[in-house]
């Protein structure tokens, strides 16, 4: 009998692949000034970190993904995606890939659909198992520290086949156990880009962070 999952697209696990290798670290940003995320864009990209995913947690975050898209040297895309609505129109914005913290059926149905692919969340064994289902081979671990690291090192033998990037309350004093973890690619986190630091549009420190956390892996 054919698989009902035969007739979905599948994730486009190389070019995942090629986004979660760049860097170990994916800068995770709050942001509702464009001309602001450009500045934070250009120090993160300038300090090694070029895949930037952007929250749709504030009114202006699609703006902030069309600038930041114009950014040399930068792969922009769209965090805490919802729904097929908040998906199209981060396309439409210009981003080159979509995470969530976690997947429906209908948040699937619109990602076979889209043109960019999805990092869909996941927290327990049973949601990756589904998602292997449907042809997705690379998941967000989501909330990585809520859950616990040996929780997410314990899917790595049964499930070989998945590839993760951890996120949720990881700082630059955790980050580097999360990559030594065998089914771990990179992490996502947000300490690259402090709050003060943004609003103090102070780039160098940025750039300084953004620098540390590119060299993680090398500490692996």
């Amino acid at each position: 009998m054919k698989s009902v999952y035969e007739s979905r697209m599948s994730q486009d696990i190389a070019f995942l692949d090629h986004l979660m290798t760049r860097a170990p670290v994916i800068p995770v940003l709050i942001l509702d000034d464009p001309e602001r995320a450009l500045g934070l864009g250009r120090a993160l990209v300038a300090g090694g970190l070029p895949v930037l995913e952007v929250t749709l947690r504030t009114a202006r975050a699609y703006d902030c993904i069309r600038a930041l898209s114009t950014l040399e040297g930068a792969i922009v895309g769209a965090g805490t995606v919802l729904d097929g609505v908040a998906m199209a129109a981060s396309v439409e914005a210009g981003a080159q890939f979509l995470v969530s913290p976690g997947a429906t059926p209908k948040l699937l149905d619109a990602a076979d659909r889209a043109s960019v692919p999805l990092l869909p969340g996941v927290a327990t064994a049973s949601e990756a198992m589904l998602l292997l289902e449907r042809g997705y081979e690379r998941l967000k671990f989501f909330p990585a520290e809520g859950i616990g690291l040996d929780h997410l090192k314990s899917l790595a033998s049964p499930l070989p086949r998945l590839k993760f990037c951890p996120t949720g309350g990881i700082g630059a004093d955790k980050a580097a156990r999360w990559l030594a973890l065998p089914n771990v690619v990179c992490v996502g986190g947000s300490w690259v880009a402090p709050a003060d630091a943004v609003a103090a549009g102070d780039w160098g420190r940025i750039e300084r962070l953004a620098r540390e956390a590119a060299n993680l892996r090398a500490a692996c």
